[in-house]
């Protein structure tokens, strides 16, 4: 693993102070790209975007520096990219498509506007496959004593047609499945801050997740029951399914360290920290992945891995027969990510 070289924002002398409010909208959203559904984009008291579904997916998160990103870790391209999508991913865990982002930005006044445009060309890269893009939003000035950025990216969505999936719909005898990276954020967040940047893969995959986006609909077209991303940790995650679903998700130990290359990052990095991969892949969020259950005599979409089954009784989540919270501990982590 090599250690990465000191970094600090650009400053080419234009700061959002410099340029004021207006300045800093004209210049961001000239980088922004088109989103196909909006009838009315930035520039007007609000956004109008079609929804020809008639109903429209909503969702938000809000990503805080130093604790979502660091400026020296992380470009702000691959902020812009995580941003994006981490929103866009649970779009897709609703079985719909993404068409329109808002972003509301708190920042301090001496931030480089050279810094936001970069925020800006990385969320408009990680939005344009899908038609996407930002089509308006707010900037504020930090609190006088706060150095944090803080963007909170809200994300509409199109069912196309289709019943949305919720979390609450898995049912004993469904298939437990995932499709996507498990692991590989937290393994990337783990020799960050040691100081290092490589494998260059593992912290790639921290400072860009590349959700599964297309599966969330695919899987929704093969009559998913339940379904959410991978955001706070995968047992943390099926938790939230089986508290709603009122079941309980058996995962199959041996299943999950098969998304452990013995060769690859996740196996490096841990026998380099004398850890063990799995903990990555069991607690680690960020990959955003798509976890959903299916009905037994379902086939499962391209890209789905079956890792358990659901079965009635107490809800909660268990790793050959060990309740998650054990398992977290035996590994040396938590259950998943803790907000607060």
């Amino acid at each position: 693993m090599t250690r990465p070289r000191p970094g600090t924002p650009p400053d080419d002398g234009d700061t959002v102070a410099a340029v004021g409010e207006f300045g800093v909208v004209d210049r961001v959203l000239a980088r922004a790209g088109t989103a196909a559904a909006a009838l009315v984009g930035p520039g007007d008291d609000a956004a109008v975007v079609r929804a020809p579904d008639a109903r429209v997916v909503a969702s938000t998160d809000v990503l805080v520096e130093g604790r979502h990103f660091r400026r020296d870790w992380s470009s702000a391209e691959d902020v812009g990219h995580k941003a994006a999508a981490a929103n866009l991913a649970d779009v897709a865990a609703m079985g719909a498509v993404p068409t329109a982002l808002l972003v509301g930005l708190a920042c301090p006044a001496d931030t480089p506007l050279a810094w936001l445009e970069g925020v800006a060309v990385g969320m408009a890269a990680e939005c344009a496959p899908h038609g996407a893009a930002v089509v308006g939003g707010d900037t504020v000035a930090s609190a006088p004593d706060s150095s944090a950025v803080v963007l909170s990216v809200t994300v509409l969505g199109d069912l196309q047609g289709r019943t949305p999936v919720t979390r609450d719909g898995a049912r004993p005898g469904d298939v437990v499945a995932v499709a996507g990276r498990l692991g590989w954020s937290a393994c990337g967040w783990a020799v960050l801050r040691r100081g290092f940047t490589s494998p260059a893969a593992a912290v790639a995959a921290h400072r860009r997740p590349a959700p599964p986006y297309a599966a969330g609909p695919a899987a929704a077209d093969a009559g998913a029951t339940a379904m959410c991303d991978v955001s706070d940790g995968l047992l943390a995650d099926a938790g939230h399914i089986a508290a709603a679903s009122g079941a309980v998700l058996h995962l199959d130990r041996g299943t999950l360290a098969s998304f452990v290359d013995p060769a690859g990052p996740l196996a490096q990095v841990a026998a380099a920290l004398g850890g063990d991969p799995l903990a990555w892949v069991l607690t680690g969020g960020e990959d955003h992945a798509i976890l959903a259950t299916f009905p037994a005599a379902a086939d499962l979409p391209a890209g789905f891995t079956r890792i358990g089954v659901v079965e009635d009784g107490v809800p909660g989540v268990m790793v050959d027969g060990v309740a998650a919270a054990d398992v977290a501990e035996g590994l040396g982590e938590s259950a998943g990510h803790v907000h607060f």
